[in-house]
């Protein structure tokens, strides 16, 4: 009989692999991220042995929590081990040497043999992790962990329903209509799989999450932060249906036009349903409960500990980060260095575009249009400072300084000493932004070093001010203005801004550019353009901010072209990998990729 290894974890450390999962790899996944490391010893702990005692199952289920998303976009790559969709959405571009691999969002864009390198596992990742919830489900019933403690078996299953379902609503953003498996898949069994339609989907997901909801506890100690609660159930929900009931999804707004069922959601209740799910949420939490806060410092600090507005994250410690393989340094997964300026030693590698930062308001509430002010960092909104590092913010005790500077007439050398984060600056240049912006949300500027570890700093997942302006979008939709408007400045007052008076399109509008600003570089605008139809923010020419020090002192910018992101209507949605049309001819390749 085969053994496994069992290495029992606090639920602090969930994301770093403390035992082999007793399944088999589901042959539609490669195992290519290596998150749980199987080891086969003599002595070890059977399969039999795992669901004897309700602990050890537990553990299995702990470490399906490692299909949450975090800093890492992909966890065996190196730059995906790094990046997240920032860099792939209209808020920035892959700054390092301007390479198009990590993305492939130029050329020909997406294929299905190279969707870009951090995309290249989401299918077999996904589905990977699917297939171990089902194992567990399948295994849990009717056993002796069961039989040992009935009320925590029954969380620890609808945990698994949860993660479950939290998984087939990512994979329904990123493919449209997927393959549905409420059962282990076995070796020796049929691979020639079949989509169900988005619609579907849909329906899985939220019959999943509300059956959950039921079970799981509406909150849990600090000693459990990060594990599954009904909020979290209910906030999943949101979205999925906020989603749905987008353009995207819409029969005479899609731009598909073969196997529309794949994408399609033609429920006229559709809007009411999303409003419904963010609003179940604001009945419970209540509909003034963000936390309020004073200036930029306090807005970054929401993102630096646990607090009640967080409806699900990944947890981190002192001690525990990034989960990494190849020999990588996890420690340099997490933004501090991978996202600080070149000046400061950091990697820098994602660069907020330009046209992103014109989506930040002034201080008075009024917005650029779209125009470069005169003086671009004075007077903006406070989340301005809190999110962005540009040319003169103070940034872990200095000034961030991008210009270079000017020859002196005839002498061929600089007027004075470049600025330490540009191109000709301290560290690794290549790693220079090339639009004049660097990430500084999620930062903490107290570590005094960059590979210094931020304890307890979360990856937020679902949080209460997305429910709130999923709240404002439906209503809008469903032309209740006062209601929308209502909740869209309960986020915009938080942020400091004056209140908005708008209705109609102009409501509309206002709760997008709210969504762009409040949830930037949270993994959300990837798909929010894409859901709205906005290719104007799909593909587009990205600008930058260049900065150079005059003889005479002054540092005047001009703006720049950066590069040129094209757009290509199949990149909706991700091809499906052409290894698994391969393995199962029956699943439907998306639009755009035969």
């Amino acid at each position: 009989m085969k053994r496994y290894i069992l290495i029992r974890k606090k639920m602090k450390n969930i994301r770093r692999p403390f035992m082999a999962l007793l399944l088999t790899c589901f042959v539609l996944a490669s195992c290519d991220e290596d998150i749980l490391n199987t080891k086969q010893q003599d002595g070890a702990v059977s399969e039999e042995e795992v669901y004897s005692q309700i602990d050890t199952a537990e553990s299995l289920v702990q470490v399906l929590y490692n299909s949450t998303e975090s800093w890492a976009l992909r966890r065996n790559e190196f730059w995906g081990q790094r990046v997240n969709l920032e860099g792939a959405s209209f808020e920035a571009k892959f700054n390092f040497q301007n390479r198009n691999d990590v993305y492939n969002l130029r050329d020909a864009g997406w294929t299905p043999g190279n969707p870009g390198l951090v995309f290249q596992s989401k299918w077999e990742s996904y589905f990977y992790y699917i297939q171990g919830c089902n194992e567990f489900l399948s295994k849990i019933e009717g056993s002796p962990a069961q039989g040992q403690d009935e009320d925590k078996a029954r969380v620890l299953i609808a945990e698994a329903r949860f993660l479950r379902a939290n998984l087939y609503s990512k994979l329904l953003r990123f493919f449209g209509g997927v393959p549905i498996f409420t059962a282990p898949n076995e070796l020796n069994g049929n691979y020639d799989f079949t989509r169900n339609s988005y619609e579907d989907c849909v329906n899985f997901i939220v019959s999943e999450l509300d059956a959950a909801a039921q079970i799981l506890p509406q909150t849990r100690p600090a000693g459990e932060f990060g594990r599954a609660t009904s909020l979290a159930a209910l906030a999943v929900k949101s979205r999925t249906l906020l989603y749905a009931a987008s353009d995207l999804h819409d029969p005479s707004k899609m731009p598909q036009t073969e196997n529309i069922e794949l994408y399609s959601y033609p429920v006229s209740s559709k809007w009411q349903d999303a409003a419904d799910a963010a609003k179940a949420v604001i009945d419970i939490v209540g509909d003034d409960a963000l936390i309020q806060v004073a200036d930029a410092t306090e807005y970054q600090s929401l993102f630096l500990s646990p607090n009640e507005n967080i409806l699900f994250a990944r947890p981190y410690s002192s001690t525990i980060y990034e989960v990494g393989t190849g020999g990588f340094s996890a420690v340099n997964s997490l933004p501090d260095q991978a996202q600080s300026p070149n000046g400061y030693t950091g990697w820098g590698l994602c660069s907020p575009t330009h046209d992103f930062a014109l989506e930040f308001n002034f201080a008075d509430g009024t917005t650029t249009g779209g125009v470069t002010p005169a003086n671009p960092h004075e007077n903006r909104e406070m989340r301005y400072y809190a999110d962005l590092t540009f040319q003169g913010a103070l940034f872990r005790r200095r000034p961030v300084d991008y210009a270079l500077s000017d020859t002196i007439p005839g002498e061929n050398r600089p007027a004075f000493r470049h600025g330490l984060d540009s191109p000709e600056g301290r560290g690794n240049t290549q790693h220079s932004s090339k639009t004049g912006y660097n990430i500084r949300k999620f930062h903490d500027e107290s570590i005094r070093v960059l590979t210094e570890i931020s304890p307890d700093r979360p990856y937020i997942l679902y949080r209460l001010a997305e429910i709130y302006l999923n709240y404002a979008e439906a209503m809008a939709e469903l032309e209740q203005d006062g209601v929308a408007l209502n909740f869209l400045n309960k986020v915009s007052r938080r942020a400091l801004q004056p209140n908005i008076v708008a209705g109609g399109e102009a409501l509309k509008e206002g709760i997008k550019r709210e969504r762009r600003v409040e949830l930037c570089f949270e993994g959300h605008n990837f798909f929010d353009e894409r859901r709205w139809l906005n290719e104007d923010h799909l593909g587009f020419d990205i600008r930058g901010l260049k900065y150079t020090k005059k003889i005479d002192g002054t540092v005047p910018f001009e703006n720049v072209s950066v590069v040129v992101r094209p757009w290509f209507p199949k990149m909706y949605y991700l091809p499906i990998p052409e290894n698994e049309n391969e393995i199962s001819p029956g699943l439907t390749q998306n639009f755009g990729y035969n």
